[in-house]
């Protein structure tokens, strides 16, 4: 009983403190007229997240992103504010980090703001600690595809409205492999049509010249592994784990085979290279014909190499390959007490072409089609390179599988150990038996087993 009430008391006490610090105007991070706080956040100040008598409604809503992302999204909470007069919003944008040093504050507190932009990466955390809300009575037909709807779907339910169109696919260099009479990658390309294409074309590159590169990240296999239809590697909130060793050892055995060839570069190569670097990038360097690219990040890989520049999906096996769908979202908060306003904003922000207009690509090709179609004829050919990266890979494509929550370390572990194996200080069985058991590890954790 006094270890009970001992409790309460302190929540009390910590209530009235945080009261205490309101009143006296210390709250909110600081300064909050606008300007840069010390956290890297900006705020605007707007009335407390209530309605009052008139009918009137605070939305409070958080994103994160650049400057231009901030300015751009500015512009349509004003242009909804517009068409809707009863609504105004507490806005706050801040940089990657320290957004998701935030949010877990937040969530502790279940105060976090009534919309906030979400990531695939954290989105099934914060689905399994009842922080979001189901959206799925949101009809967005003729807006989103119902492939990327039923793939986005945790549990059959819908917890983030998706803003863009996003897809890994491959880059290619297509001047140098029509110069040196190699054929360009295709469409919907299998696993061994794509490993036969990189023999083959090392047979007709001069030496330096490699036509893919090595691979030592998870997402990688995980990419095979699904594609040939196993489970992926971490599903159900990391509480299953799967790494397949026959596969597994498939896969790395033909690399173990491109090493020796010469098929992929020397592993001190690999490792100095740097993506978008002038000098660095395997691709823009010269030195590599293919490399992975996304439909965010092709643009930056355009202007390095302009004109250069063709992609295709990524390989495929019996159940598809890759993934096409937005890895960015608008959710909404499951403590928040605006929820039917805040879903008529969600479904607004992607929907509205005037919001469109004002928003352009500060999040990425625009996941809905009439949108898109009113920005193309502005949009350069790097743009256009993204949308026919999404474009090639959609009707291929599986879902997007985001490292669980808590493997961290093992993400970094697979990058480590399978680093070693390039380097030749390990055999890739060893490599397995490593990874497999800390992957197991943490699933049993995560399971509470």
């Amino acid at each position: 009983m006094v270890k009970g009430w001992s409790k309460s008391f302190g929540l009390l006490m910590l209530v009235l403190i945080m009261v205490l610090s309101a009143c006296s105007g210390g709250g909110g991070g600081g300064n909050n007229n606008g300007k840069q706080t010390n956290e890297g956040t900006k705020e605007t100040d707007a009335p407390d997240n209530k309605g009052d008598a008139g009918g009137a409604t605070t939305l409070s809503i958080m994103w994160w992103g650049p400057d231009a992302r901030h300015e751009a999204t500015k512009k349509a909470l004003d242009i909804y504010s517009k068409q809707n007069a009863n609504v105004t919003f507490k806005p706050e944008f801040m940089a990657w980090d320290a957004f998701w040093q935030k949010l877990p504050t937040l969530a502790a507190s279940k105060s976090i703001t009534d919309v906030l932009q979400m990531d695939a990466a954290y989105i099934q955390e914060y689905v399994s600690r009842g922080q979001l809300e189901d959206l799925s009575d949101i009809d967005l037909s003729g807006i989103v595809d119902p492939n990327v709807i039923s793939n986005l779907q945790i549990d059959g339910k819908l917890y983030g409205i998706p803003l863009s169109q996003n897809a890994q696919g491959i880059a290619f260099n297509k001047t140098e492999l029509e110069q040196y009479g190699i054929a360009l990658p295709h469409k919907d390309w299998t696993y061994d049509e794509f490993f036969q294409w990189a023999r083959d074309a090392r047979a007709k590159l001069p030496e330096g010249k490699y036509p893919i590169g090595d691979t030592t990240t998870w997402d990688s296999f995980n990419y095979y592994q699904t594609s040939m239809g196993k489970p992926a590697v971490m599903s159900d909130g990391g509480k299953t784990f799967t790494l397949d060793k026959d596969l597994f050892m498939t896969f790395y055995q033909t690399y173990e085979e491109f090493r020796k060839a010469k098929i992929v570069p020397p592993a001190e190569k690999a490792a100095a290279f740097l993506e978008n670097d002038p000098q660095a990038d395997p691709m823009a360097s010269g030195v590599v014909m293919t490399r992975g690219a996304t439909t965010g990040s092709v643009s930056a890989l355009e202007q390095l190499m302009p004109g250069k520049v063709g992609v295709v999906n990524l390989p495929v096996g019996p159940s598809g390959g890759g993934w096409a769908q937005s890895t960015i979202f608008l959710s909404v908060s499951a403590n928040s007490k605006n929820k039917d306003e805040a879903k008529k904003f969600v479904k607004w922000f992607i929907s509205d072409k005037e919001a469109g207009q004002a928003l352009g690509l500060t999040r990425g090709i625009p996941i809905n089609p009439d949108v898109y179609k009113e920005l193309e004829p502005t949009l350069e050919a790097k743009d256009k390179l993204g949308k026919e990266i999404y474009d090639l890979s959609l009707d291929k494509a599986l879902p997007f599988y985001p490292p669980a929550a808590g493997f961290s370390e093992w993400v970094d572990t697979y990058k480590k150990e399978m680093e070693a194996v390039t380097f030749g200080q390990q055999s890739i069985e060893d490599a397995f038996n490593k990874i497999d058991k800390m992957g197991k590890e943490l699933a049993a954790k995560a399971g509470g087993q």
